[in-house]
Protein backbone atom coordinates (compact mmCIF):
# COMPACT_ATOMS: atom_id res chain seq x y z
CA UNK A 1 0.00 0.00 0.00
CA UNK A 2 1.49 3.21 -0.72
CA UNK A 3 1.69 6.39 1.56
CA UNK A 4 -1.18 8.35 -0.24
CA UNK A 5 -3.89 5.58 0.03
CA UNK A 6 -2.37 4.85 3.62
CA UNK A 7 -3.84 7.69 4.25
CA UNK A 8 -7.29 7.79 2.85
CA UNK A 9 -9.56 5.33 5.24
CA UNK A 10 -12.04 3.17 3.33
CA UNK A 11 -15.83 4.99 3.43
CA UNK A 12 -18.04 3.33 5.39
CA UNK A 13 -21.88 2.10 3.97
CA UNK A 14 -24.94 4.06 5.40
CA UNK A 15 -28.42 4.22 4.82
CA UNK A 16 -29.21 7.23 2.33
CA UNK A 17 -29.75 10.34 4.58
CA UNK A 18 -34.06 10.73 2.62
CA UNK A 19 -34.76 6.83 3.22
CA UNK A 20 -33.40 6.29 6.79
CA UNK A 21 -35.29 9.42 8.10
CA UNK A 22 -38.46 7.77 7.55
CA UNK A 23 -37.35 4.30 9.37
CA UNK A 24 -35.47 2.81 12.54
CA UNK A 25 -33.35 0.34 10.92
CA UNK A 26 -29.55 0.86 11.65
CA UNK A 27 -27.91 3.88 9.40
CA UNK A 28 -24.45 2.32 9.52
CA UNK A 29 -23.95 -0.35 7.45
CA UNK A 30 -20.60 -1.24 8.00
CA UNK A 31 -17.68 -3.29 6.47
CA UNK A 32 -18.49 -6.36 5.09
CA UNK A 33 -14.83 -8.92 4.71
CA UNK A 34 -13.03 -7.16 2.13
CA UNK A 35 -13.34 -3.37 3.07
CA UNK A 36 -12.70 -4.68 6.44
CA UNK A 37 -9.04 -6.73 5.45
CA UNK A 38 -8.18 -3.02 3.31
CA UNK A 39 -8.95 -0.69 5.88
CA UNK A 40 -6.57 -2.84 8.03
CA UNK A 41 -3.95 -2.99 6.11
CA UNK A 42 -3.57 1.31 6.45
CA UNK A 43 -2.48 0.29 10.46
CA UNK A 44 1.31 0.48 10.90
CA UNK A 45 1.01 -1.76 14.50
CA UNK A 46 3.28 0.52 16.22
CA UNK A 47 4.91 -0.57 18.89
CA UNK A 48 4.22 1.85 21.58
CA UNK A 49 0.74 2.35 20.21
CA UNK A 50 -1.20 5.51 21.47
CA UNK A 51 -4.36 3.93 20.29
CA UNK A 52 -4.11 1.41 23.47
CA UNK A 53 -3.20 4.73 26.01
CA UNK A 54 -6.83 6.16 24.82
CA UNK A 55 -9.03 3.11 25.38
CA UNK A 56 -10.48 3.14 28.80
CA UNK A 57 -10.48 -0.78 28.32
CA UNK A 58 -7.23 -0.97 27.11
CA UNK A 59 -8.01 -3.61 24.27
CA UNK A 60 -4.97 -4.62 22.47
CA UNK A 61 -5.54 -2.76 19.17
CA UNK A 62 -2.95 -3.19 17.16
CA UNK A 63 -3.13 -7.14 17.94
CA UNK A 64 -6.90 -7.47 16.66
CA UNK A 65 -6.10 -5.82 13.90
CA UNK A 66 -3.25 -7.48 12.27
CA UNK A 67 -5.48 -10.68 12.51
CA UNK A 68 -7.93 -8.71 10.30
CA UNK A 69 -5.08 -8.07 8.21
CA UNK A 70 -4.67 -11.94 8.25
CA UNK A 71 -8.46 -12.46 7.68
CA UNK A 72 -8.26 -14.51 10.75
CA UNK A 73 -11.54 -13.10 12.11
CA UNK A 74 -12.00 -15.36 14.69
CA UNK A 75 -8.66 -14.61 16.43
CA UNK A 76 -10.04 -10.85 16.26
CA UNK A 77 -12.45 -11.48 18.00
CA UNK A 78 -11.17 -13.34 20.82
CA UNK A 79 -8.25 -10.62 21.14
CA UNK A 80 -10.97 -8.33 21.80
CA UNK A 81 -12.55 -10.09 24.03
CA UNK A 82 -9.62 -10.44 26.58
CA UNK A 83 -10.23 -6.75 27.60
CA UNK A 84 -14.40 -5.71 26.42
CA UNK A 85 -17.53 -7.98 26.90
CA UNK A 86 -19.44 -5.48 24.81
CA UNK A 87 -17.34 -4.87 21.37
CA UNK A 88 -20.22 -4.89 18.65
CA UNK A 89 -21.21 -2.11 20.97
CA UNK A 90 -18.64 0.23 21.58
CA UNK A 91 -18.20 -0.52 17.85
CA UNK A 92 -21.24 1.83 17.38
CA UNK A 93 -21.50 4.02 20.00
CA UNK A 94 -17.70 4.99 21.35
CA UNK A 95 -16.57 8.17 21.03
CA UNK A 96 -13.76 6.95 18.90
CA UNK A 97 -12.61 10.59 17.41
CA UNK A 98 -11.39 11.62 21.32
CA UNK A 99 -10.26 8.16 22.71
CA UNK A 100 -8.09 5.57 20.34
CA UNK A 101 -8.71 7.13 16.52
CA UNK A 102 -8.47 10.64 18.17
CA UNK A 103 -4.89 9.35 18.75
CA UNK A 104 -3.99 7.09 15.91
CA UNK A 105 -0.80 8.22 14.29
CA UNK A 106 -2.25 8.49 10.60
CA UNK A 107 -4.18 11.00 11.43
CA UNK A 108 -1.62 13.42 12.40
CA UNK A 109 -1.80 14.01 8.54
CA UNK A 110 -4.20 12.12 6.83
CA UNK A 111 -7.44 9.99 8.09
CA UNK A 112 -6.78 7.84 11.29
CA UNK A 113 -7.65 3.97 10.98
CA UNK A 114 -10.82 3.89 11.69
CA UNK A 115 -11.19 1.42 14.61
CA UNK A 116 -14.81 1.46 15.76
CA UNK A 117 -16.43 0.21 12.56
CA UNK A 118 -13.27 -2.61 12.18
CA UNK A 119 -14.06 -3.56 16.06
CA UNK A 120 -18.14 -3.43 14.60
CA UNK A 121 -16.88 -5.63 12.02
CA UNK A 122 -15.44 -8.20 13.67
CA UNK A 123 -18.20 -8.57 16.77
CA UNK A 124 -20.64 -8.63 14.18
CA UNK A 125 -18.32 -11.55 12.74
CA UNK A 126 -18.22 -13.19 15.89
CA UNK A 127 -21.81 -13.46 16.50
CA UNK A 128 -22.86 -14.61 12.84
CA UNK A 129 -20.62 -17.20 13.44
CA UNK A 130 -21.01 -17.98 16.65
CA UNK A 131 -17.83 -17.88 18.08
CA UNK A 132 -17.26 -18.97 21.29
CA UNK A 133 -15.40 -16.31 23.96
CA UNK A 134 -16.86 -18.07 27.13
CA UNK A 135 -13.47 -19.10 28.62
CA UNK A 136 -13.19 -17.99 32.28
CA UNK A 137 -11.68 -20.04 35.37
CA UNK A 138 -13.25 -22.51 37.81
CA UNK A 139 -15.40 -21.18 40.49
CA UNK A 140 -13.85 -20.03 43.28
CA UNK A 141 -16.83 -20.00 45.96
CA UNK A 142 -16.98 -15.93 46.36
CA UNK A 143 -20.49 -14.26 45.27
CA UNK A 144 -20.18 -10.99 44.23
CA UNK A 145 -23.61 -8.93 43.73
CA UNK A 146 -24.09 -6.24 40.72
CA UNK A 147 -26.87 -3.90 40.91
CA UNK A 148 -27.86 -2.86 37.13
CA UNK A 149 -26.99 -4.84 34.05
CA UNK A 150 -25.90 -1.15 31.65
CA UNK A 151 -22.20 -1.12 30.44
CA UNK A 152 -20.67 -0.74 33.67
CA UNK A 153 -22.62 -3.87 35.33
CA UNK A 154 -22.50 -6.04 32.43
CA UNK A 155 -18.62 -5.30 32.20
CA UNK A 156 -18.05 -5.71 36.04
CA UNK A 157 -19.92 -8.88 36.02
CA UNK A 158 -18.30 -10.50 33.09
CA UNK A 159 -14.50 -10.07 33.89
CA UNK A 160 -15.27 -10.94 38.05
CA UNK A 161 -16.62 -14.27 35.84
CA UNK A 162 -13.95 -14.49 34.18
CA UNK A 163 -11.67 -14.77 37.25
CA UNK A 164 -14.12 -17.73 38.91
CA UNK A 165 -16.18 -15.93 40.70
CA UNK A 166 -20.42 -16.64 41.32
CA UNK A 167 -21.90 -13.62 40.17
CA UNK A 168 -25.70 -12.51 40.05
CA UNK A 169 -27.24 -9.00 38.21
CA UNK A 170 -29.80 -7.19 39.54
CA UNK A 171 -31.73 -5.63 37.51
CA UNK A 172 -34.66 -2.92 37.62
CA UNK A 173 -36.02 -3.25 34.46
CA UNK A 174 -38.04 -6.02 32.90
CA UNK A 175 -34.59 -6.61 30.23
CA UNK A 176 -30.93 -6.27 30.84
CA UNK A 177 -28.98 -3.90 29.06
CA UNK A 178 -29.45 -0.64 30.67
CA UNK A 179 -28.81 2.61 28.77
CA UNK A 180 -28.01 0.51 25.77
CA UNK A 181 -31.65 -0.80 25.68
CA UNK A 182 -33.55 2.06 27.01
CA UNK A 183 -31.32 4.91 26.13
CA UNK A 184 -29.90 4.35 22.66
CA UNK A 185 -32.15 4.26 19.55
CA UNK A 186 -32.43 1.49 17.64
CA UNK A 187 -31.27 2.70 14.47
CA UNK A 188 -27.76 3.26 16.30
CA UNK A 189 -27.54 0.30 18.35
CA UNK A 190 -30.14 -2.22 17.18
CA UNK A 191 -31.49 -4.63 20.26
CA UNK A 192 -32.36 -7.84 19.43
CA UNK A 193 -29.41 -8.27 17.24
CA UNK A 194 -26.52 -6.54 18.82
CA UNK A 195 -27.58 -5.72 22.45
CA UNK A 196 -29.22 -9.29 23.48
CA UNK A 197 -26.30 -10.70 21.67
CA UNK A 198 -24.01 -8.89 24.06
CA UNK A 199 -25.86 -9.99 27.44
CA UNK A 200 -25.97 -13.70 26.18
CA UNK A 201 -21.93 -13.38 25.85
CA UNK A 202 -21.85 -12.36 29.37
CA UNK A 203 -24.29 -14.69 30.52
CA UNK A 204 -22.34 -17.64 28.83
CA UNK A 205 -19.57 -16.38 31.47
CA UNK A 206 -21.67 -18.08 34.02
CA UNK A 207 -23.56 -14.66 34.87
CA UNK A 208 -26.88 -14.96 36.41
CA UNK A 209 -29.17 -11.79 35.71
CA UNK A 210 -32.65 -11.03 37.73
CA UNK A 211 -34.37 -8.50 36.34
CA UNK A 212 -37.67 -6.68 38.07
CA UNK A 213 -34.96 -6.41 40.88
CA UNK A 214 -35.46 -2.31 42.22
CA UNK A 215 -32.35 -2.18 44.58
CA UNK A 216 -33.69 -0.20 47.48
CA UNK A 217 -36.95 -1.30 47.01
CA UNK A 218 -37.46 -4.80 46.42
CA UNK A 219 -34.14 -5.43 48.27
CA UNK A 220 -31.35 -3.93 50.04
CA UNK A 221 -27.91 -3.68 49.73
CA UNK A 222 -27.78 -4.58 53.44
CA UNK A 223 -29.81 -7.22 52.79
CA UNK A 224 -27.69 -8.80 49.82
CA UNK A 225 -25.07 -8.88 52.12
CA UNK A 226 -26.63 -10.13 55.77
CA UNK A 227 -29.27 -12.01 54.30
CA UNK A 228 -28.42 -13.19 50.95
CA UNK A 229 -24.61 -13.56 51.87
CA UNK A 230 -22.71 -12.15 49.45
CA UNK A 231 -19.25 -10.95 49.34
CA UNK A 232 -19.17 -7.99 47.78
CA UNK A 233 -21.37 -5.54 45.65
CA UNK A 234 -20.92 -3.51 42.57
CA UNK A 235 -23.37 -0.45 42.00
CA UNK A 236 -23.61 0.21 38.55
CA UNK A 237 -27.08 1.50 38.52
CA UNK A 238 -26.56 4.52 36.24
CA UNK A 239 -28.06 8.00 36.12
CA UNK A 240 -31.63 7.52 35.24
CA UNK A 241 -33.05 10.93 36.95
CA UNK A 242 -33.63 13.99 34.04
CA UNK A 243 -33.22 17.49 34.92
CA UNK A 244 -35.20 20.29 33.95
CA UNK A 245 -34.40 23.83 33.50
CA UNK A 246 -37.49 25.20 36.29
CA UNK A 247 -38.72 27.90 33.60
CA UNK A 248 -42.40 28.85 33.54
CA UNK A 249 -44.54 26.63 31.69
CA UNK A 250 -42.66 23.44 32.09
CA UNK A 251 -45.48 21.79 33.57
CA UNK A 252 -47.12 21.91 30.57
CA UNK A 253 -48.63 18.78 28.90
CA UNK A 254 -46.22 18.11 25.93
CA UNK A 255 -43.42 18.65 27.87
CA UNK A 256 -40.80 15.43 28.27
CA UNK A 257 -37.97 14.31 29.15
CA UNK A 258 -35.73 12.54 26.04
CA UNK A 259 -34.82 10.02 28.71
CA UNK A 260 -38.87 9.37 28.75
CA UNK A 261 -39.16 9.65 24.76
CA UNK A 262 -36.01 7.45 24.53
CA UNK A 263 -37.37 4.80 27.15
CA UNK A 264 -40.33 4.52 25.18
CA UNK A 265 -39.59 4.44 21.84
CA UNK A 266 -36.33 2.03 22.28
CA UNK A 267 -37.12 -0.44 25.26
CA UNK A 268 -41.27 -0.29 24.76
CA UNK A 269 -41.01 -0.32 20.94
CA UNK A 270 -43.40 2.85 20.84
CA UNK A 271 -42.52 3.66 17.10
CA UNK A 272 -43.72 0.15 15.96
CA UNK A 273 -47.57 -0.94 15.36
CA UNK A 274 -49.01 -3.37 17.51
CA UNK A 275 -47.50 -1.89 21.17
CA UNK A 276 -49.89 -0.22 23.51
CA UNK A 277 -47.08 1.94 24.45
CA UNK A 278 -48.22 5.35 22.69
CA UNK A 279 -45.36 7.59 22.05
CA UNK A 280 -46.85 11.83 21.54
CA UNK A 281 -44.24 13.18 18.97
CA UNK A 282 -46.03 15.99 17.91
CA UNK A 283 -45.67 17.72 14.54
CA UNK A 284 -43.14 20.40 15.84
CA UNK A 285 -40.51 19.47 18.35
CA UNK A 286 -38.09 21.47 19.98
CA UNK A 287 -34.99 19.63 21.73
CA UNK A 288 -33.18 21.44 24.19
CA UNK A 289 -29.73 20.35 24.43
CA UNK A 290 -26.69 19.73 22.47
CA UNK A 291 -25.40 16.19 23.49
CA UNK A 292 -25.51 12.56 21.97
CA UNK A 293 -28.82 11.80 24.14
CA UNK A 294 -30.25 14.93 22.25
CA UNK A 295 -29.32 14.37 19.00
CA UNK A 296 -31.23 10.55 19.84
CA UNK A 297 -34.36 12.33 21.27
CA UNK A 298 -34.19 14.40 17.98
CA UNK A 299 -33.64 11.76 15.65
CA UNK A 300 -35.98 9.71 16.95
CA UNK A 301 -38.41 12.51 16.77
CA UNK A 302 -37.97 13.08 12.99
CA UNK A 303 -38.53 9.69 12.04
CA UNK A 304 -41.92 9.85 13.87
CA UNK A 305 -42.66 12.67 11.73
CA UNK A 306 -42.06 15.60 13.20
CA UNK A 307 -40.63 18.98 12.15
CA UNK A 308 -37.70 18.96 14.53
CA UNK A 309 -35.56 21.74 16.13
CA UNK A 310 -32.25 21.10 18.30
CA UNK A 311 -31.98 24.40 20.20
CA UNK A 312 -28.99 25.13 22.19
CA UNK A 313 -27.22 28.02 24.18
CA UNK A 314 -23.74 27.88 22.78
CA UNK A 315 -22.42 27.90 18.98
CA UNK A 316 -22.07 24.64 17.22
CA UNK A 317 -18.51 24.59 17.35
CA UNK A 318 -19.43 23.96 21.31
CA UNK A 319 -21.74 20.54 20.96
CA UNK A 320 -20.88 18.42 22.95
CA UNK A 321 -22.79 16.14 20.69
CA UNK A 322 -20.58 13.42 18.53
CA UNK A 323 -19.19 14.87 15.32
CA UNK A 324 -21.18 12.18 13.33
CA UNK A 325 -24.22 12.51 15.40
CA UNK A 326 -24.54 16.05 14.15
CA UNK A 327 -23.94 14.74 10.87
CA UNK A 328 -26.36 12.39 10.54
CA UNK A 329 -28.94 14.83 12.15
CA UNK A 330 -27.91 17.43 9.73
CA UNK A 331 -28.27 14.92 6.59
CA UNK A 332 -31.60 13.46 8.29
CA UNK A 333 -32.79 17.38 8.02
CA UNK A 334 -32.60 18.43 11.79
CA UNK A 335 -32.90 22.12 12.30
CA UNK A 336 -30.23 23.64 14.68
CA UNK A 337 -31.08 27.03 16.29
CA UNK A 338 -28.02 27.24 17.91
CA UNK A 339 -27.13 30.35 20.42
CA UNK A 340 -30.88 30.10 21.22
CA UNK A 341 -31.63 29.93 25.53
CA UNK A 342 -36.03 29.07 26.38
CA UNK A 343 -37.07 31.61 28.88
CA UNK A 344 -40.59 29.68 29.25
CA UNK A 345 -42.94 27.21 27.61
CA UNK A 346 -46.06 28.74 26.18
CA UNK A 347 -49.45 26.59 26.19
CA UNK A 348 -53.13 27.03 25.37
CA UNK A 349 -56.36 26.95 27.39
CA UNK A 350 -56.37 23.34 28.35
CA UNK A 351 -52.93 23.25 29.27
CA UNK A 352 -50.97 22.25 25.86
CA UNK A 353 -47.31 23.54 24.79
CA UNK A 354 -48.13 25.80 22.08
CA UNK A 355 -45.08 27.67 21.78
CA UNK A 356 -41.70 28.50 23.57
CA UNK A 357 -40.36 32.05 24.07
CA UNK A 358 -36.51 32.10 23.71
CA UNK A 359 -33.78 34.23 23.58
CA UNK A 360 -30.73 34.56 21.83
CA UNK A 361 -27.25 34.35 22.85
CA UNK A 362 -24.05 35.73 22.00
CA UNK A 363 -20.90 33.95 23.52
CA UNK A 364 -18.40 35.69 26.35
CA UNK A 365 -15.59 34.84 28.72
CA UNK A 366 -15.03 30.92 29.29
CA UNK A 367 -16.84 29.40 32.43
CA UNK A 368 -15.36 26.93 34.23
CA UNK A 369 -15.70 24.04 31.78
CA UNK A 370 -13.36 26.18 29.51
CA UNK A 371 -16.19 26.59 26.77
CA UNK A 372 -17.50 30.64 26.51
CA UNK A 373 -20.23 31.79 28.39
CA UNK A 374 -23.58 32.51 26.83
CA UNK A 375 -25.05 35.66 27.25
CA UNK A 376 -28.23 37.14 26.42
CA UNK A 377 -28.62 39.09 23.46
CA UNK A 378 -31.11 41.97 25.47
CA UNK A 379 -34.37 42.68 23.21
CA UNK A 380 -33.60 39.19 21.10
CA UNK A 381 -36.78 37.52 22.55
CA UNK A 382 -38.63 35.42 19.97
CA UNK A 383 -41.85 33.14 20.11
CA UNK A 384 -40.32 29.61 18.69
CA UNK A 385 -43.88 27.98 17.28
CA UNK A 386 -43.86 24.11 18.46
CA UNK A 387 -46.13 22.07 19.92
CA UNK A 388 -43.68 19.70 21.88
CA UNK A 389 -40.51 20.62 24.15
CA UNK A 390 -38.27 17.53 24.78
CA UNK A 391 -35.72 18.49 27.48
CA UNK A 392 -32.43 16.92 27.01
CA UNK A 393 -30.22 18.93 29.74
CA UNK A 394 -28.54 15.60 31.40
CA UNK A 395 -29.49 13.04 34.67
CA UNK A 396 -28.64 12.49 38.15
CA UNK A 397 -28.08 9.21 39.96
CA UNK A 398 -31.54 7.77 41.28
CA UNK A 399 -31.36 8.84 45.31
CA UNK A 400 -32.60 5.06 46.21
CA UNK A 401 -29.69 3.30 46.32
CA UNK A 402 -27.93 5.98 48.43
CA UNK A 403 -30.91 6.43 50.87
CA UNK A 404 -31.64 2.79 51.52
CA UNK A 405 -28.05 1.90 52.16
CA UNK A 406 -26.00 2.30 55.41
CA UNK A 407 -22.50 4.22 55.20
CA UNK A 408 -22.64 5.05 51.58
CA UNK A 409 -21.33 8.07 51.23
CA UNK A 410 -22.41 10.43 48.03
CA UNK A 411 -21.51 14.62 46.72
CA UNK A 412 -23.82 17.07 46.26
CA UNK A 413 -24.87 16.16 42.95
CA UNK A 414 -26.22 13.32 44.07
CA UNK A 415 -23.19 10.64 42.93
CA UNK A 416 -21.78 8.22 45.00
CA UNK A 417 -18.43 8.98 46.07
CA UNK A 418 -16.06 5.99 44.68
CA UNK A 419 -11.98 6.27 44.51
CA UNK A 420 -11.09 6.42 40.54
CA UNK A 421 -8.67 3.51 40.82
CA UNK A 422 -10.52 0.99 42.12
CA UNK A 423 -14.36 2.02 42.81
CA UNK A 424 -14.08 1.69 46.53
CA UNK A 425 -16.72 3.68 48.41
CA UNK A 426 -17.42 4.59 51.92
CA UNK A 427 -19.28 1.13 52.89
CA UNK A 428 -16.16 -1.93 53.20
CA UNK A 429 -16.83 -4.48 50.67
CA UNK A 430 -19.48 -2.08 48.34
CA UNK A 431 -18.10 -0.63 44.78
CA UNK A 432 -19.45 1.84 42.19
CA UNK A 433 -18.84 2.95 38.84
CA UNK A 434 -20.50 4.07 35.78
CA UNK A 435 -22.98 6.95 35.39
CA UNK A 436 -23.84 6.34 39.33
CA UNK A 437 -20.79 7.99 40.17
CA UNK A 438 -19.59 10.65 37.54
CA UNK A 439 -23.29 11.53 36.35
CA UNK A 440 -24.26 11.23 32.80
CA UNK A 441 -20.73 9.88 30.78
CA UNK A 442 -20.69 7.42 27.95
CA UNK A 443 -20.59 3.88 27.55
CA UNK A 444 -17.02 3.23 26.86
CA UNK A 445 -16.05 5.50 30.48
CA UNK A 446 -18.77 3.08 31.97
CA UNK A 447 -16.98 -0.05 31.28
CA UNK A 448 -14.01 1.38 32.29
CA UNK A 449 -14.95 2.04 35.80
CA UNK A 450 -16.73 -1.47 35.63
CA UNK A 451 -13.53 -2.93 34.84
CA UNK A 452 -11.61 -1.02 37.54
CA UNK A 453 -14.24 -2.03 40.10
CA UNK A 454 -13.22 -6.01 38.89
CA UNK A 455 -9.74 -5.78 39.90
CA UNK A 456 -11.08 -4.02 43.05
CA UNK A 457 -13.15 -6.51 44.14
CA UNK A 458 -10.90 -9.73 43.03
CA UNK A 459 -8.09 -7.39 45.10
CA UNK A 460 -10.20 -7.16 48.18
CA UNK A 461 -12.00 -10.37 48.30
CA UNK A 462 -8.09 -11.91 48.50
CA UNK A 463 -7.93 -10.31 51.71
CA UNK A 464 -11.66 -11.54 53.65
Amino acid sequence: MNMEDRMKRIPVREQEASIRAKNFDEVCIGYNEEEAIKEAIRCLNCKNARCIQKCPVSINIPGFISKVKEGNFEDAAKIIAESSALPAVCGRVCPQETQCEGNCVLGIKGDSVSIGKLERFVADWSREHNIDLSDREELNGKRVAVIGSGPAGLTCAGDLAKLGYDVTIFEALHEAGGVLVYGIPEFRLPKDTVVKSEVENVKKLGVKIETNIVVGKTVTIDELIEDEKFDAVFIGSGAGLPRFMGIKGENSNGVFSANEILTRSNLMKAFKDGYRTPIRAGSKVAVVGGGNVAMDAARTALRLGAETHIVYRRSEAELPARVEEIHHAKEEGVIFDILTNPTEILSDENGWVKGMKCVKMELGEPDESGRRRPVEIKGSEFILDVDTVIMSLGTSPNPLITSTTKGLDKNKRGCIIATEEFGETSRNGVFAGGDAVTGAATVILAMGAGKKAAKGIHEYLKTV
